[in-house]
C-alpha cells in the first residue's frame, strides 16, 4: 500500500511539474512520505541473508515502487527471473522472523552499509550500463538518486549517506555530455562541459564539503571528493590530477578494490607519465577480480598507446572489445582499434575512466 501511494504521489508530482515552467522541484527530489517507514523498508530489503542481486530487485520493487516489468528492463533480465528473485527474497525475510522495525543499534551500521552499497550499485547500472544498447539509463540513475535523497532525509547527520548522495549528483551531472546524439560514448576529456548540470554539481559539492569534517572519512566521501575535483575543472587541462591521485591513494587504504586501484593508476599516469601508470596496472594483471574486465584492458590499452607501444595497445583494445557487453562501449573500443590500425600520427582519444565500484 505504501508503495502504491508513493507511486501515485510521484505521478501527481510529475503532472504538477508539467504545468510549471519556473520554480519546479528537481525531478529527483524526494516525494512526500514517512521517511521512517522508508528507511525501515530499505533496511529490510538489504537484509544480510539476501544476495546483492535480490537486494537490488527487492529495493526497486518495495521502495522504488517499480513494477516487475520495469525492474526486468532496468536490470536487463526476464520478468520471470525478477519475479522468482523477489518472491524468494520476501520469503527469506519472512522466514528470518525479522520484525518490521529498525534493527538494534548494534546491527544498524552494518545494515546501513548494505543499503548504501545497493543504492550505489543501482546508480552505477544506470550511469554505466553493463549490457544492452544504451550507455546510460537515466531513469534508473534518477531512481537511485531519489532513494538516496530519501535516505539522506532520514539520516542527515550521517556523513557517508550525505557523501553517497553527493557522489551520485556529481557524476550524474555529466550525463548529458557523456553521449553523442547517436548514443555513442564521449570520453570525459572530450565532453562539452557547458552541458554539465551546474546546479547538481553545486549541490553535490556543498554536500561533500559539509560531510567531510563531520566524522571518520569513509569511501563514499573520498569518491565524492574525487568527483568534485573533476567537476570543478573548467577544462581537461585544469584537472588537478595530483589531488585526485592522492585521494585515490587514501581510498585504496580503506577499500582494497581493484577498480579503485585501476583509477589510481590512471591518475598516477596523468601526474608521472604513462609508464608509471602502466607499472601499477601490470600489478593488477594477477588479480582475478579485474584482469578479465573490459576496464582493465581498456585502461592498459590507453596507457600503452600513450607510451608509444601501438602494437600491444591494439591487442589490449581487442581484448577489451571481446569482453565488453554494452554495445556503445564495444563500439567505442572498436573505434580505437580501427584508429590504431591506421597509419601512425593519430592522437590517442581520451579514456572514459572507470568509476569506483
Amino acid at each position: 500500500m505504501r508503495s502504491e501511494q508513493a507511486r501515485r504521489q510521484r505521478e501527481d508530482t510529475v503532472a504538477r511539474w508539467a504545468l510549471t515552467e519556473r520554480g519546479a522541484p528537481r525531478p529527483d527530489a524526494p516525494p512526500a512520505g514517512d521517511d521512517g517507514d522508508t528507511l525501515v523498508l530499505l533496511l529490510l530489503c538489504c537484509h544480510p541473508s539476501l544476495s546483492p542481486a535480490s537486494q537490488i530487485a527487492l529495493t526497486l520493487r518495495a521502495v522504488g515502487g517499480l513494477s516487475t516489468a520495469e525492474i526486468a528492463r532496468a536490470l536487463l533480465g526476464s520478468e520471470q527471473t525478477v519475479t522468482r528473485r523477489i518472491t524468494r527474497a520476501k520469503q527469506a525475510i519472512k522466514d528470518s522472523g525479522v520484525p518490521f522495525a529498525l534493527p538494534a543499534p548494534a546491527e544498524l551500521e552494518g545494515r546501513l552499509n548494505a543499503v548504501l552499497r545497493v543504492l550505489y550499485l543501482i546508480f552505477n547500472e544506470g550511469y554505466a550500463s553493463t549490457a544492452g544498447t544504451a550507455l546510460i539509463r537515466v531513469g534508473l540513475a534518477q531512481e537511485a538518486i531519489r532513494l538516496a535523497r530519501t535516505l539522506y532525509a532520514a539520516r542527515p547527520d550521517d556523513s557517508e549517506v550525505a557523501a553517497l548522495l553527493a557522489l551520485m549528483l556529481l557524476i550524474h551531472a555529466r550525463h548529458r555530455a557523456r553521449t553523442a546524439p547517436d548514443g555513442s560514448l564521449i570520453p570525459m576529456a572530450e565532453q562539452d562541459r557547458s552541458l554539465w548540470d551546474r546546479d547538481g554539481i553545486d549541490e553535490g559539492i556543498a554536500l561533500v564539503t559539509a560531510a567531510l569534517p563531520r566524522g571518520p572519512i569513509g569511501p563514499y566521501q573520498l569518491q565524492a571528493a574525487i568527483a568534485a575535483v573533476h567537476d570543478e575543472a573548467e577544462n581537461p587541462e585544469a584537472t588537478d590530477w595530483r589531488q585526485i591521485a592522492a585521494l585515490y591513494d587514501v581510498l585504496l587504504r580503506l577499500d582494497d578494490n581493484p577498480v579503485v586501484a585501476l583509477n589510481h593508476a590512471v591518475a598516477v599516469s596523468m601526474v608521472a607519465g604513462p609508464l608509471a601508470g602502466l607499472e601499477l596496472v601490470q600489478r593488477l594483471g594477477g588479480d582475478a577480480r579485474i584482469n578479465a574486465d573490459r576496464r582493465f584492458h581498456a585502461v592498459r590499452g590507453q596507457l600503452l598507446e600513450m607510451a608509444g607501444d601501438r602494437t600491444t595497445a591494439l591487442e589490449a583494445y581487442r581484448a577489451a572489445s571481446r569482453v565488453a557487453t554494452n554495445l556503445q562501449q564495444q563500439h567505442y573500443l572498436n573505434q580505437q582499434i580501427t584508429r590504431l590500425q591506421a597509419p601512425p600520427g593519430t592522437a590517442p582519444h581520451g579514456q572514459d575512466l572507470p568509476d569506483p565500484g
